[in-house]
């Protein structure tokens, strides 16, 4: 009965484990890309593109709200701040337009769980009794959902540059604390790539 219950508790902690595992493997590099052409010092104030910030699937009421926009618009203004760039004027024509996309996915991953063998007979190396025999594995299919925050810069309507980030959404609710955390520490690092210089 121990070694029943020993087995259980080891096949729970590698599963655990493996979950655990595969969440960290979807952290995604920062993606960005960018018009070698363009000087960028040359720009100096922006505005926001019509439909400032727009959602995929438009439909998710989990994911679009007024209140995700407005985190949203918050957090790229600031950082636009810091890299110098203005608010265009009423009336005049901006250097560069700001549209972000927000985009939801469902997502697939195999993780194999190994079980047994010879991490499994740890009694075993002892003289034998619990635990011996050969391993065996175990591969299923994990469902996730990820996030993904794009930020597009455009000059006179021309794409000249992108950057974007994902993230895996956790199964627990966030507070409304926690969103905001989470939208302004991915604005931030999409655009710790801005001016590409």
């Amino acid at each position: 009965m121990f070694a029943s219950r020993l087995h259980s508790t080891t096949k729970s902690l590698t599963l655990g484990v493996a979950v655990l595992l595969l969440a960290a493997c979807q952290a995604a590099p920062i993606q960005r890309d960018f018009d070698t052409n363009r000087d960028f010092t040359q720009y100096r104030d922006w505005s926001w593109a019509e439909e400032a910030v727009s959602y995929t699937p438009a439909s998710d009421p989990r994911i679009q709200s007024d209140l995700t926009t407005q985190r949203i618009r918050d957090a790229v203004s600031g950082q636009l701040d810091v890299r110098g760039l203005r608010p265009v004027q009423p009336g005049q024509e901006p250097d560069l337009q700001v549209k972000v996309y927000v985009i939801s996915e469902m997502r697939e991953d195999n993780v194999t769980t190994s079980y047994g063998g010879s991490f499994g007979t740890y009694w075993g190396g002892w003289g034998g009794g619990w635990g011996g025999g050969p391993g065996y594995a175990e591969t299923r299919s994990v469902d996730y959902q990820v996030l993904t925050l794009q930020i597009d810069l455009l000059d006179d309507g021309q794409l000249v540059w992108r950057g974007s980030d994902e993230q895996q959404l956790r199964s627990t609710p966030l507070t409304p604390a926690e969103r905001s955390q989470q939208i302004q520490e991915m604005v931030t690092k999409i655009l710790g790539g801005f001016p590409p210089y």
